[in-house]
């Protein structure tokens, strides 16, 4: 007898808008199988962003809120800090959380919030109709490089787990990918794990999630799962970047010892 299905009680059971192949509504699934597995449902705060995902509360059976275009991490961080005792969950594509909100993104990472973003890379301006994001690809044809993305104009695409590696305060940064089960299973332990430190108190985690969208892309979901794969995986490379909790912190991001205490003195008068 094959095992019954069971649809996760953190989820809604509606219509989705979503496209047929987009990743949004798989990311969805996973995050409300890891609240209840965890039993944070009547725990948890969703941020939801300005994009494809801006009814993400539509999907998902918690407490949420709309952020203006970009700010979720800083609407994250005020629910954070007058709820402490909550979970809460920032969720962003590509365009609202480095184009529009960079800042907001790096200054949440960089004092160490203890909340968790999921960030959705589909290399596209999902919403709006196909433009080029911060993450396209150098050569990709969007409905504002019909040529191809020219990095000689335009710059190189933005990878959102190196540049928050460079900070001292987050505790957990990982990439991860939904084209095949494989990926989707790695992917939900990363969504777990970042939940599980938030609950521990541990700090800031980020988890990317490569995902697709065929139909800005102009292809089929299967190809557009093998286009993550084939084009996005080579420059967005999958893994874990830190897990300061398990000991994985690179050198460069470490503060050196007594440094801060000794910056501290000095701007104190620590000199007589």
């Amino acid at each position: 007898m094959s095992k019954k299905y069971s649809f996760p009680k953190s989820m809604k059971d509606v219509k989705t808008h979503y496209c047929a192949g987009c990743g949004h509504g798989i990311v969805h699934k996973l995050i409300a199988q890891v609240i209840d597995e965890l039993d944070i449902q009547s725990d948890v705060l969703l941020v939801a962003p300005v994009g494809c995902a801006v009814y993400a509360y539509n999907y998902i059976n918690v407490d949420s809120c709309e952020a203006a275009h970009g700010r979720a991490p800083a609407v994250a961080t005020g629910l954070k800090r007058v709820h402490p005792d909550k979970i809460v969950i920032s969720y962003q594509g590509d365009g609202d959380l480095l184009a529009i909100g960079t800042g907001e993104t790096v200054h949440a990472a960089n004092r160490g919030e203890n909340i968790t973003v999921i960030f959705i890379n589909n290399a596209i301006y999902g919403m709006t109709g196909g433009q080029m994001a911060p993450t396209s690809l150098v050569g990709q044809v969007t409905k504002t490089t019909p040529y191809g993305r020219d990095a000689n104009d335009v710059g190189y695409p933005i990878r959102a787990c190196e540049i928050l590696n460079t900070l001292v305060e987050p505790k957990y940064i990982e990439r991860c990918a939904v084209y095949d089960v494989q990926h989707i299973n790695k992917t939900k332990a990363a969504i777990k794990k970042a939940l599980t430190y938030q609950k521990e108190g541990k700090g800031y985690s980020f988890v990317e999630i490569l995902s697709m969208c065929p139909t800005n892309w102009g292809v089929n979901p299967v190809a557009a799962a093998q286009w993550v794969k084939d084009a996005m995986e080579p420059y967005y490379p999958l893994g874990v970047f830190r897990d300061v909790p398990a000991g994985n912190i690179p050198e460069a991001a470490a503060p050196k010892a007594g440094v801060v205490g000794n910056a501290a003195t000095a701007s104190a008068g620590g000199a007589k």
